[in-house]
């Protein structure tokens, strides 16, 4: 059934991105980039390098809350070597890959499969406060009083969730679970707890969010210009794009699940071809800047070797 409604998930954004681009492919293919708007583009690719890289950093910062002392730089480039995996089918292996090396450099088993949990965990709720921020610019229901009432539910049963006195229940009974899975007669010997509440990686996930905003935000200025206005509009349409490609089974990656999301919400303030060409480059965009950056730590993990 997982299996299926994967396929339903995949073909459905697929058909719907192929009427958009159907219905506006003579104006696709009549935007044009200059030297100038190529310029922006490589600083999009950059910017969203260094999004990833931040992001590397801030897996550190979870690793530390459940004192796990560990190389940054080390774990950095695990990140970026593991990111590009997430376009596999199945959309786990990066997270399979860091908890192996993370293993590998003496983390309990426990702290490294808990650590890539509260991550995207962490980056959701991330979203969901950019969202609720900038969502009356692209969400005509966010403004009605119901809007926003199920909006501010949503962030406080979110932000509840990853408080200690709520996230160390479910741990030990997730953790109690595994033990009669594998050997009903015993019992985990240690149980891995968050001592407080993670604020600091909460935060760094709004700036790595708030990065891969300002890369989507340049892709689309590479191809029209934006006014200072739009700029919420874009970022919230982004962060809900996003969101919805973390979240949604069957997307490696997002792929599919976020071009039609942010087409959906963008293309009523924006001409159709340009928002359908600009989040067709912003996937390409991403996709080098993922694979630069594990080419990068590939080549200074071989340099360090040598």
């Amino acid at each position: 059934m997982k299996q299926f409604l994967r396929w339903i998930i995949w073909g459905g954004t697929l058909f719907f991105l192929g009427k958009a681009l159907k219905d506006n492919w003579i104006e696709v293919i009549a935007i044009r980039i200059n030297g100038v708007g190529w310029g922006i583009i490589a600083i999009a690719t950059v910017v969203t390098l260094l999004a990833h890289t931040w992001a590397g950093w801030i897996w550190t910062w979870v690793l530390q809350e459940l004192n796990q002392p560990v190389s940054s730089s080390q774990f950095i480039q695990v990140y970026l070597k593991t990111n590009i995996a997430k376009y596999l089918p199945g959309n786990i292996w990066h997270y399979y890959g860091r908890i192996l090396a993370a293993k590998n450099a003496n983390v309990s088993a426990g702290a490294a499969t808990l650590s890539v949990l509260l991550e995207p965990l962490l980056m959701a709720t991330a979203a969901l406060i950019i969202i609720i921020l900038f969502s009356s610019k692209f969400a005509a229901n966010s403004t009605t009083v119901v809007g926003q009432s199920l909006q501010l539910l949503s962030l406080a049963a979110v932000l509840c969730a990853i408080h200690p006195r709520f996230l160390n229940p479910t741990i030990r009974f997730l953790s109690k679970l595994k033990a009669k899975k594998s050997d009903p007669n015993t019992q985990p010997s240690v149980v891995l707890t968050i001592k407080r509440y993670p604020l600091r990686p909460l935060l760094g996930e709004l700036g790595f969010l708030g990065l891969r905003g300002i890369g989507f935000i340049l892709t689309v200025f590479a191809l029209n210009s934006v006014n200072w206005n739009q700029i919420p509009l874009l970022l919230g349409a982004f962060s809900c794009a996003w969101l919805l490609g973390l979240v949604i089974p069957g997307a490696p990656g997002g792929l599919g699940v976020f071009e039609a999301t942010a087409y959906q919400l963008l293309r009523h303030e924006f001409p159709a071809a340009l928002v359908f060409s600009a989040i067709a480059l912003y996937r390409l965009v991403s996709i080098l800047a993922e694979s630069t950056g594990a080419a990068l730590a590939w080549l200074h993990q071989g340099l360090v070797k040598s």
